[in-house]
């Protein structure tokens, strides 16, 4: 627009003397097209014109000690009304495009809560019908059962597509136990912990003390030291010893898919991360894993030898794992995600805002009941799995400006696997590229080897 067109330099008056100042003209469209880099996606993106916010305070606030600003010809910043929403979609779908999104959500407004947001779904989508969960399991145990049958007669050349049915089979009964867990499977509740400790039991996955901890990330979604999915990494801590340095830059770079191992390891087995009213539940819960490995594991190496648990267990459980750290990376991280303190915390940016939805192959979405359809599960952990499509198709009509949405590809894994590191409040994430440059040579070789296509 004509009206919202800048100069390409800026005169500043000292003591009567002229002097010219220049301002890149492309920063200036940046900031006239609305979208506001230090209140939402902190730094912009260099296909979209960067401009270095930290330079440009810097800069000013030394011009400001040493000059005297006696006059300016033009205003630095147009007035809201010269933001074209035009730009704004353009911009966001352009940062799509960049991070391999299909739509990126514009920010939520502060004034918005959760509640204003579960109450605008319809009640039909809390409703718990017993008959649907119990036929979620079903689907579990004769996928499973297919897996083993598949991986018993398969060819050697073929193992790894039974491997992978089977591990996306298995992840199914993950889903089934977290809908006990947030009590939205059955409504007897000794039945939904019977189901859930049950299903959780070949994955050697206790099911209380994930529960306990999974409760928390659902409160704490994205907050600064209290979420306890997956964090940024603190500079910090690459600072701190360099073996510690190298370990998490190929945990958070070619390693991730399968971190949640970590994760399980870490969060828990140890008694001393839980409440003092939770270890008795937690203690059933060890005394359940260590029961299946004491009776399944000897059984399987039994029958089958070394080999045979390595083909039917570990396999398996490796496949689990990696839909169990790549649906949870791509929930929650995203260069313009950011993670916040709990001061500075909102709810509902946090869960409607902060989560995505990613679509991925269907038969992937009916072994894993719908566990991508995730931002209406952030929005109330009550909806059951079954139930979750009809809440997204509520949420795309009252709130479908505000939300992140995929389809999985490899451009959004190599965003993430390749940028998403060490947390800056600024920036959101900064790449170990850009702090620890020559030790992050597994970076480079993913950039390199990982398709950038969507």
């Amino acid at each position: 627009m004509a009206s919202s067109r800048l100069p390409d330099s800026l005169f500043i008056l000292k003591g009567g003397a002229r002097r010219q100042t220049l301002i890149q003209p492309t920063s200036l469209r940046l900031r006239a097209s609305g979208i506001s880099c230090s209140n939402w996606l902190k730094t912009c993106p260099n296909k979209l014109g960067q401009f270095n916010l930290k330079q440009q305070r810097k800069s000013t606030s030394t011009r400001r000690k040493s000059i005297l600003v006696q006059a300016v010809a033009v205003p630095v910043a147009p007035p809201p009304s010269m933001s074209s929403p035009m730009d704004d979609t353009q911009n966001l779908k352009q940062l799509a495009e960049n991070y391999g999104f299909k739509e990126i959500g514009e920010p939520l407004p502060d004034d918005v809560t959760l509640r204003d947001i579960i109450a605008s779904l319809p009640k039909k989508v809390f409703e718990i019908n017993e008959m649907k969960a119990w036929g979620s399991v079903l689907i579990s145990v004769t996928s499973y059962a297919l897996g083993i049958f598949m991986i018993a007669k398969a060819p050697w050349y073929l193992l790894p597509l039974a491997w992978a049915w089977t591990g996306t089979a298995v992840t199914g009964f993950f889903v089934i136990g977290h809908d006990c867990a947030h009590k939205s499977f059955s409504k007897n509740k000794l039945v939904e912990d019977i189901v859930g400790t049950l299903a959780f039991m070949p994955l050697i996955y206790p099911y209380e003390p994930w529960r306990f901890k999974h409760d928390q990330h659902h409160a704490k979604t994205n907050m600064l030291f209290e979420d306890t999915a997956w964090h940024p990494i603190w500079k910090e801590n690459i600072e701190s010893s360099p073996v510690l340095r190298k370990a998490l830059i190929f945990a958070y770079g070619p390693l991730r898919p399968w971190m949640s191992i970590a994760h399980w390891l870490v969060w828990h087995f140890n008694l001393k991360k839980f409440r003092q009213n939770e270890v008795k539940r937690v203690m059933i819960s060890l005394a359940a894993v260590s029961a299946f490995i004491v009776i399944a594991w000897p059984l399987i190496l039994y029958k089958t030898g070394i080999v045979g648990w390595i083909k039917f267990w570990l396999m398996p459980w490796l496949g689990y794992h990696f839909w169990m750290s790549t649906f949870t990376i791509v929930h929650h991280t995203a260069p313009h995600i950011p993670f916040k303190c709990a001061k500075e915390w909102n709810a509902a940016q946090a869960q409607l805002n902060g989560t995505v939805h990613c679509d991925y192959p269907r038969w992937i979405e009916i072994l894993c009941h719908d566990i991508n359809v995730h931002i209406p599960h952030h929005v109330s952990p009550k909806i059951p799995s079954y139930n979750l499509r009809a809440a997204q198709q509520s949420l795309d009509e009252n709130w479908g400006k505000y939300l992140n949405k995929a389809v999985w590809n490899w451009r959004l894994m190599r965003t993430i696997m390749t940028t998403c590191h060490i947390y800056d409040k600024d920036e959101n994430y900064v790449s170990f590229e850009r702090v620890v440059p020559e030790e992050s040579r597994p970076i480079s070789f993913l950039k390199r080897v990982m398709p950038d296509y969507a």
